[in-house]
């Protein structure tokens, strides 16, 4: 007896499934360091050789093998709790000019504030440290510095300052840089078509909490950021100039005791997460993927969960998050960082203290 053959429809159902199914593709995961001192950010160099920050204060250069070397000259930070040595970011030209920047907590327990320097890498040394940038007024206690970095295509520097925990209420304030997300040009001025350029002249956006991702996403001329709610309420944030993105008078999150901080999620005048998540995921580092190991993933934006312990992918459409999966389970700890190399593999780093270098 003949058997029947699949119908039209069968086809066409499995042929979606087949569509929508994850492409499982093949890549290693290799541990390229471990045993750091609270790692916070990567930078690549080139020639399979990165530079690592230690939030203890170390700035080290990580060669491909694995080997490290400190780095002499980096400034002095004030190392409690959240405070520490910051986002490392190198020059557009740094292959010419060799220069570095980094973010760090500066001063002492009762007057401390994000600060970003700029300098010179020869070899193993850092030299003519400069201090472009130093928030104000000074906070109290080691807590929520932001410190992400990003360039934008006119060669200004963005920099993401956190609230200070407990002076949430200055990130409405726009005569605070607390909660902010500043611009400056790279000889530590403002630049003049800053939206507030006589009242706040290095604010580029305000009512933030405590931003740990931000990247320039070129191919879309926009710019992304995550920042930490407190008990729920992290956000994807599409930054604009000018714009107020709520915190504290709006939120979707709640305080750590469950007590109400504000009982809106939205608010005239305040602008909505592209992507929220409760409960929280912590989420730190953020890298927009473009490159050949994956492919399937061109324009995706990847990131760490530090509460989760794992990588996660997202997929943008129209400014809108239309997928999230976790990516990479052999990626273990709290993920602090992520980046695509040039090649289009990637490093991930944890506050373990490794170093992971996923390629296809």
């Amino acid at each position: 007896m003949r058997s029947a053959a699949p119908s039209f429809l069968a086809i066409l159902y499995l042929a979606a499934i087949l569509a929508i199914a994850p492409v499982v593709r093949a890549y290693e995961v290799r541990t390229l360091a471990s045993g750091l001192d609270k790692p916070w950010s990567i930078a690549e160099m080139g020639d399979g050789a990165f530079l690592v920050t230690e939030k203890t204060g170390q700035l080290l250069l990580l060669n491909a093998d694995g080997s490290r070397l400190p780095v002499a000259g980096a400034p002095a930070v004030y190392s409690a709790n959240q405070g520490g040595l910051l986002e490392v970011l190198l020059h557009p030209d740094f292959a010419q000019n060799r220069q570095i920047f980094l973010s760090f907590a500066g001063g002492d327990k009762p007057a401390n504030r994000t600060t970003v320097v700029s300098g010179t890498l020869s070899g193993t040394r850092l030299s003519q440290v400069t201090t472009l940038l130093e928030v104000s007024p000074d906070k109290e206690g080691p807590a929520h510095y932001g410190g992400k970095m990003a360039f934008l295509p006119d060669g200004t520097l963005l920099v993401s300052v956190g609230e200070g925990f407990k002076y949430r209420e200055r990130a409405q304030d726009l005569g605070w840089e607390l909660g902010k997300l500043l611009r400056i040009n790279t000889d530590g001025s403002s630049p003049t078509d800053n939206p507030y350029p006589e009242t706040a002249p290095r604010v580029f956006s305000y009512g933030h909490r405590n931003p740990q991702g931000l990247v320039f996403d070129s191919a879309n001329n926009q710019i992304l950021m995550l920042e930490h709610g407190p008990k729920g309420g992290d956000e994807l944030n599409h930054i604009l100039a000018g714009k107020n993105y709520g915190w504290p008078a709006i939120t979707y999150g709640v305080d750590y005791s469950g007590a109400v901080i504000s009982p809106f999620t939205e608010a005239d005048g305040m602008e909505q997460p592209l992507h929220y998540w409760v409960p929280s995921i912590g989420p730190s580092g953020l890298a927009i993927y473009r490159g050949d190991d994956f492919p399937e993933w061109q324009g995706d934006l990847l990131l760490g969960s530090l509460i989760n312990g794992e990588m996660r992918r997202l997929r943008l459409d129209s400014n809108k998050v239309i997928l999230e999966e976790s990516v990479f389970p052999e990626v273990t700890g709290r993920v602090r960082d992520v980046r695509v190399m040039t090649d289009g593999s990637i490093i991930a780093i944890t506050d373990e203290g490794d170093v992971f270098h996923i390629t296809n």
